[in-house]
């Protein structure tokens, strides 16, 4: 079984690829990094080491890589592929969309089995996202064809992986715990099931399960420990008062998502502290800037911090921390991330409100939108 993997960075080869790998697949990576794509394709295999005390190790077998920047070598791997896969980041999706399609269609041209492809980013709803991408290269007639023998499941992701500083530039380190949810509903009748992988029937609720408890308490940990000039997460949860805050948040997120979903409270009190102990892993070193960087997106309504504040506005459950997450976001202040300084100009040409509202959607008369102004206010005299 061959499986072709959009994305040969640090979560694709610490996540992705090593749960295709040991599922006995080979795996085939397509990356635009010319130097990683050299690298696998000569060494065909690489190191993945756990972050817990006993350093356990993981070497991956059978894979190798493509060059991303060549199409044709692209359409010709989906075309050969049993298994797709993407770990590139939602907004990458659409660049490589026109290389899927062009695989796509070889595929309907030779009569080739069924296939999955399968999104696997911090987003909802990211296989129906890159559908929309592959389907705007296709014509009318094609769309049909490949409908009958292509799906598109969306999935759910989980794995911290930190930025790497190790010698063997292939080598990735990824905390032990790892979740890989795909919505079995959106599947091809009679498909493989692939050991490593959970399959349920709707998607949903662990879809924002994760990224309003996970995501959200770990861009909120980068935020309000940017602000406290922490470097890394493990810093920033070691500060008491970081750690209390990060907490309120995802009880926060989390009464929403027992209302919303009918979550047993007191599960999801102990998912959530198991959450902060995966955020305080002393086997880690997560940086701030890789956990809050691109706060654009992180802030946009439909992600992470807006999305749940608010949905349980609407259902009148109080947020006060979720408000302080998003007002320390504003304060992100890293030059080396294009995001923040895009935000950094607009504070300081268009004001506080008119910012809020332009990268969260929330009006000035909504009440959230006061509450992050506030936060905001008080945080830039004591952080």
């Amino acid at each position: 079984m061959r499986a072709v993997h959009f994305g040969a960075g640090n979560i694709g080869r610490g996540f992705i690829g090593l749960i295709l790998s040991r599922a006995g697949y080979e795996v085939c990576f397509s990356d635009v990094n010319d130097r990683l794509v050299e690298l696998l394709q000569e060494k065909k295999a690489y190191t993945v080491r756990l972050a817990n005390e006993a350093q356990e190790a993981f070497h991956v077998t059978n894979v190798t890589a493509i060059n991303g920047k060549n199409p044709e070598d692209v359409a010709e791997a989906v075309a050969g592929a049993d298994l797709v896969t993407t770990a590139v980041g939602v907004n990458i999706l659409q660049h490589i969309a026109a290389g899927i399609a062009k695989g796509l269609e070889k595929r309907v041209a030779r009569g080739a089995a069924p296939l999955h492809i399968i999104a696997c980013e911090n987003a909802i709803g990211g296989s129906t996202q890159l559908k929309a991408h592959v389907y705007s290269h296709l014509s009318e007639d094609m769309k049909e064809k490949v409908k009958a023998s292509v799906a598109f499941p969306d999935a759910a992701v989980d794995r911290i992986v930190p930025i790497q500083h190790n010698e063997d530039p292939l080598e990735v380190q990824v905390e032990p715990f790892y979740e890989w949810v795909v919505d079995e509903s959106q599947m091809l009748e009679g498909f493989h099931r692939i050991e490593g992988i959970h399959y349920v029937e709707a998607l949903e609720p662990y879809i924002e399960r994760k990224l309003f408890t996970v995501n959200t308490g770990h861009c909120a940990a980068a935020y309000l420990g940017h602000v406290r000039g922490f470097a890394t997460i493990q810093q920033a949860m070691a500060d008491g008062s970081v750690a209390e805050q990060v907490r309120h948040v995802m009880e926060e997120t989390g009464a929403l998502l027992v209302r919303k979903y009918g979550f047993d409270a007191a599960e999801h009190g102990t998912y959530i502290q198991k959450i902060i102990q995966r955020f305080m892993n002393p086997y880690l070193i997560d940086e701030v800037a890789r956990v809050g960087r691109s706060p654009i997106r992180k802030l946009s309504s439909n992600d992470r911090l807006v999305r749940p504040a608010l949905q349980a506005y609407e259902r009148g459950i109080p947020v006060v921390y979720l408000p302080k997450a998003m007002a320390a976001a504003f304060l992100f202040n890293d030059k080396a991330d294009e995001e923040a300084v895009h935000i950094q100009e607009d504070l300081q040409q268009l004001g506080i409100d008119r910012t809020i509202t332009k990268y969260t959607s929330i009006d000035a008369n909504h009440p959230l939108h006061a509450e992050i102004k506030n936060h905001y206010e008080r945080l830039i005299i004591q952080p």
